[in-house]
């Protein structure tokens, strides 16, 4: 009887028949059955099955639960994301006086790096070394991760160091702890010192890179990788071709796609998200369009993805038709999918579509508008010349909760103005932008506008404010691809190290233009 009981709950497939399979497993006897009851528990846990109240309510009758039952419970909870009532388990083993295990703490650590909660991860890394399970490599990975979610990199590298065998997770752990923080160096420092470096270090340290905005390191390293012979996987090639969309490296991101059809891997959500991101920015629409058609399954963020290329490539029309498509599909749009269709209509002169899809997204989605939102708002109309409807629109913007945000729509009306030559917009618009934020643009901008409008000793006047801020212009930046390799060019830096040929070809170019059989080759093509 036991053993057709044990069956029935393997075979269980929906909560209806557990409960059937429960109903027989308490009549056989079996009701305190530990292994019974694992069973049970971890059925109520999948997220699929959807039972968890059910299992904490057999949980919380079991008069005597053993330490694997209540790592099953807290397991349950994680995986649901109720993290603090995880932890509320964990409290009930120690106040039973249950002693808790190498498994316990780690996922107990996990509940308290979810939950960024420093005070529970200290007190829990408290009972670890009590218990000196801190050697241990699962729960000593753990702490690295709970110190590392809470930016405690420095408490994170000393249970490192405490770690008596450390394996290669234990390295991966802390290079995406730093890198995460934005200590990119310390990052590559450990991950240079890492004695194995399998395809998961690999990852986190270019991971790290893209994160950090450092795009020419992450493709630099991913070059190494493949020299070292590491075969890349999906995690690996969504950070390269976040590189290659942000430096416009089309053939490293082409090469990527080639080898996915290759060896035949599954373009996930996620994958064929992020090829078509790097396509849309290197404009190539027609191979970002291919790879939209043939995807199996789509979230939200591939569809913005989607529309957003549209949009950045000036098709404001396609934008609009693909959002029909969307609401056919069943996928609710959010707050991204709007900013998509109003840049998109905005770089489409589409200011009365524009309008009307702010209109669907508020009165059928019911999206609340926020500064992002008001900034495409007010592209939208200076772009179609409604600069004063912009104006009175952006005054009656709420004021939001991020300065950075708020910003956003007021450095659109800042631009606007200066392209329009309205100076009183400019002044009242860069004087607001300043108060949000420290950046260089706004002082810029006005200085120009006071310089067009023959008000030299204002312009004057407002970059020595700029300077004895210590307000310094952001350099302009370019690059090009050749050959699989992208050279980037900041302005006033001589890094590159091909500087010097670079320098004497543009002094020979430079030579021709002056000629004047070249100035007049120049005056007859335009």
């Amino acid at each position: 009887m036991s053993s057709r009981c044990l069956q029935l709950l393997e075979k269980c497939k929906n909560i209806k028949q557990l409960k059937q399979a429960h109903a027989l497993v308490m009549t056989s006897g079996l009701g305190s059955n530990g292994f019974a009851l694992s069973r049970i528990l971890a059925f109520c846990s999948d997220p699929f099955h959807g039972g968890l109240s059910y299992g904490y309510k057999i949980f919380r009758n079991i008069e005597n639960p053993t330490i694997c039952i209540c790592n099953t419970m807290i397991k349950a909870f994680l995986l649901k994301d109720e993290n603090f009532r995880g932890m509320e388990v964990y409290k009930l083993m120690l106040r039973y006086g249950m002693c808790p295990d190498n498994y316990t703490l780690p996922y107990v650590l996990k509940a308290c790096a979810n939950m960024k909660s420093l005070d529970l991860g200290g007190s829990v890394h408290g009972h670890g070394l009590k218990l000196g399970f801190v050697s241990d490599n699962f729960v000593g990975n753990s702490l690295i991760v709970m110190y590392s979610a809470v930016g405690e990199m420095g408490a994170a590298r000393c249970v490192f160091e405490e770690i008596s065998c450390r394996c290669v997770v234990s390295w991966t752990v802390l290079v995406s702890g730093y890198a995460k923080k934005g200590e990119v160096c310390s990052a590559r420092l450990v991950f240079d010192e890492a004695p194995v470096k399998d395809r998961g270090i690999w990852g986190a340290m270019i991971s790290g890179y893209v994160q950090n905005n450092c795009f020419k390191e992450g493709l630099r390293l991913f070059r190494l990788m493949q020299l070292s012979g590491i075969k890349p996987d999906e995690a690996s090639f969504v950070s390269v071709l976040c590189a290659c969309a942000h430096l416009g490296s089309l053939e490293i991101g082409k090469w990527i796609h080639r080898y996915v059809e290759k060896h035949k891997m599954p373009v996930t959500v996620k994958l064929g998200t992020a090829l078509i991101d790097m396509y849309s920015k290197c404009g190539c629409l027609d191979l970002a369009e291919k790879v939209f058609d043939k995807m199996p399954h789509r979230d939200v963020i591939c569809w913005n993805t989607m529309i957003s290329g549209y949009a950045m490539n000036g098709n404001g029309e396609m934008a609009l038709r693909l959002f029909d498509e969307m609401q056919k599909s069943r996928v609710r749009p959010d707050n991204v999918t709007l900013i998509s269709l109003l840049t998109a209509c905005s770089y489409s002169d589409m200011a009365h579509e524009g309008l009307h899809l702010l209109y669907i997204m508020c009165n059928v989605y019911h999206i609340e508008p926020k500064s992002e939102h008001y900034g495409c708002i007010v592209d939208l109309l200076t772009r179609a010349r409604l600069i004063e409807e912009a104006n009175a629109i952006i005054q009656k913007m709420p004021i939001s909760g991020s300065s950075s945000e708020e910003a956003i729509a007021w450095r659109a009306l800042l631009s606007a103005a200066c392209s329009h030559g309205q100076v009183n917009m400019v002044e009242a618009a860069a004087e607001r932008v300043m108060a949000l934020e420290r950046h260089s643009g706004a002082y810029v901008l006005l200085a120009n506008a006071y310089t067009a409008a023959g008000r030299h000793s204002e312009a004057r006047r407002i970059r020595n404010v700029m300077k004895n801020r210590g307000v310094e212009k952001t350099p302009g930046c370019s690059s090009i691809e050749i050959n699989g390799i992208v050279h980037e060019f900041i302005a006033g830096e001589k890094m590159h190290f091909e500087i010097d040929e670079i320098q004497q070809l543009l002094e020979v170019i430079k030579k021709q233009l002056d000629t004047p059989q070249c100035s007049l080759s120049f005056d007859v093509i335009l």
